[in-house]
């Protein structure tokens, strides 16, 4: 268990302790075995976050999700299927939808009706520490699957990295420091994402950003995740190397997603 300094468990220990008995109740209610034929019966043909990642220019994953624990509920009423689109009209490369639902009040329907509404890669948002929830995923309409080296012992990070791959599913590996950037370079992936939220506390810094950059391998497409909100931290990431940026609640909470999504991606450019 990751503790806080006064030994009170962390936002992270609270999130995932839900997580493992929401995924025990889904097991119940669909055993594994069903939902493993159900997904045998999808075509393998995926779209690839990280092709779309990997354009010329700093790409956005833009997120949809409801609320979180420190910032609360972000949009009332939101509308997923017009906050969608909105974000691929706006230039989205890629989604990322949060559908986990006791502290974020996301669902597998946030991802369904994503999935249904654009064709832009998706990534599925959520703490994903069994193998069920990835062919969740995919059964859902799922690109691509986060994995949170903090939330997983090696094995099962592995594990759970190798099954993705099988799947179909592309795998963001997220870190917050040298430890776990170490952790993930391993598996030699190739997307790390480097949140500058620190899920003990939510405290956020871009600055780990900055800190990690330089060792992570010029061939793996490195995504800065949380904090990002101006056109200028676009630019100063991408002069640094990042290739994409994770961007939820500063699009979430605008009157219009699309505009505040293009007014980023044009702000970023170099005239």
């Amino acid at each position: 268990m990751t503790a806080t300094p006064e030994g009170v468990p962390s936002v992270l220990d609270r999130i995932l302790r839900t997580t493992r008995e929401e995924v025990e109740r889904r097991k119940r209610e669909l055993p594994v075995r069903m939902l493993a034929a159900e997904v045998g019966d999808i075509p393998r043909a995926r779209r690839s976050l990280y092709d779309a990642l990997s354009q010329p220019g700093i790409a956005v994953i833009a997120e949809f999700k409801r609320r979180s624990p420190s910032a609360g509920t972000l949009r009332e009423g939101a509308d997923l299927r017009e906050i969608v689109t909105a974000y691929a009209r706006g230039g989205a490369a890629a989604l990322s939808i949060l559908t986990e639902e006791p502290n974020f009040g996301g669902s597998l329907d946030d991802l369904r009706a994503a999935r249904a509404g654009c064709g832009l890669p998706i990534l599925r948002k959520d703490f994903t520490i069994d193998s069920y929830q990835l062919h969740e995923a995919r059964a859902a309409g799922a690109d691509a699957v986060l994995l949170i080296v903090a939330a997983l012992d090696q094995p099962t990070l592995a594990a759970l990295h190798r099954e993705a791959g099988e799947l179909g599913l592309d795998a963001l590996v997220e870190v917050h420091d040298r430890a776990e950037l170490e952790r993930a370079l391993e598996l030699e992936t190739r997307l790390i994402g480097i949140n500058n939220r620190d899920l003990r506390d939510f405290s956020v810094d871009v600055e780990r950003t900055f800190a990690l950059l330089g060792e992570i391998p010029a061939s793996t497409c490195a995504v800065s995740e949380s904090g990002i909100a101006t056109a200028a931290q676009l630019r100063r990431l991408e002069e640094a190397g990042v290739r994409a940026v994770l961007v939820g609640e500063t699009l979430m909470r605008a009157p219009d997603p699309s505009v505040a999504l293009r007014d980023l991606l044009v702000g970023a450019q170099k005239f």
